[in-house]
């Protein structure tokens, strides 16, 4: 027996499994946004995964992205933009409630408790990254390209990432968050964001062998399925694994980011003399982007070092309002996808020159009571 609850943005589909019990199974399905989120995608992840995970017949979540290219590029960054522009200063209503729900549904897959398995194919980039992070057992392809790339429209790694990337080998964290490189699935296993490497053509194999799988009610029992089945699957892919980054760069990341101070580790980064492809193109990135963010993403990071995951989500809460209500992020967004002409005028043109009360400003609460105060 078969049951789907299905809307036109993302599907929902409980799936009958060999015990008796369900497979959830979610599909991001904008294919022609690279399943980027909205706001009404994320509340009805909201309804439904809240609801999945109270029902002890739902034994294991599976989330997906529709098609071929993209597990999720990030929000739906132009809607986010309309609400930017057209409530200047904010409240950015909008906006500011897709972060709010946004980041309830991340902090939910992280607590979901029964197994989450993410299948992160394709471009998992910025908010997909957030879902992506929240699971249980993440699993990468050989054309998994993630990043958290939001120094180039003005804003920081948010989605939980000023958790994640705290959490990785030495300062490669705090280098992906300013360079906003991407990364591919030997990357992602190397930093600790993936727990199994598997080819996408095995996808199906991965559904049918979930269904026949005799769930318990016990969910440490459920967690131990997934692994033995996911780990078979990851040992017959073995050989497609590409070639990583970086941790053959680990020791000249650490390097460029061992400064006196965040503007002398902005400049090092941008001024590098590499001939590695992928450092260029790191240094490039950064250069180009806003160094308001630049100089924002490591202060973002060591305010939320050391806090538990629901701290840093009513964190990121307070510096993503305080960013949306900024011009700086518009105007990225403007340059980037608006108007493309990859152009964007920024409030300033050196690190240097990025007061440090107008970093203090962003991180501090722009209201009385978090909206997240209750997650």
């Amino acid at each position: 027996m078969e049951k789907r609850l299905m809307t036109e943005e993302v599907l929902f589909e409980e799936r009958e499994t060999a015990s008796g019990l369900k497979l959830g199974i979610v599909t991001l399905n904008v294919e022609k946004t690279l399943n980027s989120l909205t706001l009404n995608m994320v509340e009805q992840m909201l309804t439904t995964l809240s609801d999945w995970r109270q029902r002890s017949e739902i034994a294991c979540v599976f989330i997906r992205g529709a098609g071929d290219k993209a597990f999720c590029a990030g929000g739906d960054v132009q809607a986010l933009y309309r609400s930017a522009v057209e409530q200047p200063g904010g409240p950015c209503e909008y906006a500011e409630r897709f972060f709010e729900v946004e980041y309830r549904v991340d902090y939910l897959i992280h607590q979901m408790g029964k197994p989450v398995i993410v299948w992160g194919h394709g471009i998992v980039m910025g908010g997909g990254m957030g879902i992506f992070a929240g699971g249980s057992y993440r699993v990468v392809t050989e054309k998994s390209r993630l990043a958290m790339p939001e120094i180039t429209i003005g804003l920081y790694p948010d989605v939980g990432g000023s958790y994640f990337l705290n959490r990785t080998p030495g300062s490669t964290g705090l280098f992906l968050a300013l360079t906003g490189v991407p990364f591919n699935a030997a990357d992602a296993l190397y930093l600790g964001m993936a727990e199994g490497f598997i080819q996408h053509e095995k996808l199906d194999s991965v559904l049918e062998a979930l269904v026949d799988t005799p769930w318990s009610t016990g969910v440490g029992d459920n967690h131990e399925r997934v692994l033995e089945l996911m780990r078979g699957f990851a040992e017959q892919s073995t050989g497609a694994l590409p070639e990583g980054n970086v941790e053959a760069q680990a020791a000249a990341i650490d390097g460029l980011c061992d400064q006196t101070d965040d503007t002398a580790m902005i400049e090092a980064i941008i001024n590098l003399d590499s001939d590695n492809p992928w450092l260029q193109k790191a240094s490039a990135t950064l250069a180009a982007g806003s160094m308001l963010s630049a100089r924002l993403i490591p202060a973002q990071l060591r305010r939320c070092a050391g806090m538990n995951l629901k701290d840093v989500f009513q964190q990121e809460l307070i510096t993503s309002t305080n960013t949306v209500r900024h011009p700086e992020f518009a105007e990225g967004v403007r340059a980037l996808l608006i108007d493309k002409d990859r152009n964007p005028q920024w409030r300033y043109a050196a690190a240097a020159d990025v007061p440090a009360d107008e970093i203090d400003a962003r991180l501090t609460a722009p209201w009385d009571s978090n909206p997240l105060a209750d997650i």
